[in-house]
């Protein structure tokens, strides 16, 4: 059953992100949960690549369907344990070709509770 659900959560990111849906995809995040990147390093140093809480993943996502209209992410393959989510996606934005990534969700109490992005 929670398998099943973690499944849910990571359909449920991936469908609010590529309809830019902000408050959506915030709210499958706890209020204290993190958010790392190399995109978060890359533009914001001083973060260390890392965002902690609703404000700044809220921030980093609006900022983001400003600067990369039409940005949205192909999901390839979405699993799932008791306590991760594991997607790969192929990012498509209009600044690139498209780049495979993958994302971990750590969940706990059906949210999630840190999300790690990587790329290549």
């Amino acid at each position: 059953m929670i398998v099943a659900q973690n499944q849910e959560i990571g359909r449920r990111w991936i469908a609010a992100f590529n309809a830019y849906d902000v408050a959506a995809l915030v709210a499958l995040y706890a209020e204290d949960a993190t958010h790392t990147s190399p995109k978060i390093r890359a533009l914001h140093p001083d973060t260390g690549g890392r965002l902690v809480g609703h404000a700044a993943l809220k921030a980093w996502w609006e900022d983001a369907n400003r600067r990369l209209p039409n940005l949205r992410y192909e999901l390839l393959s979405l699993t799932a344990d008791h306590d991760r989510v594991f997607v790969e996606y192929l990012r498509h934005a209009p600044d690139g070709p498209p780049m495979p990534c993958a994302e971990v969700f750590e969940v706990r109490g059906g949210q999630i509770v840190a999300s790690r992005v990587y790329h290549g």
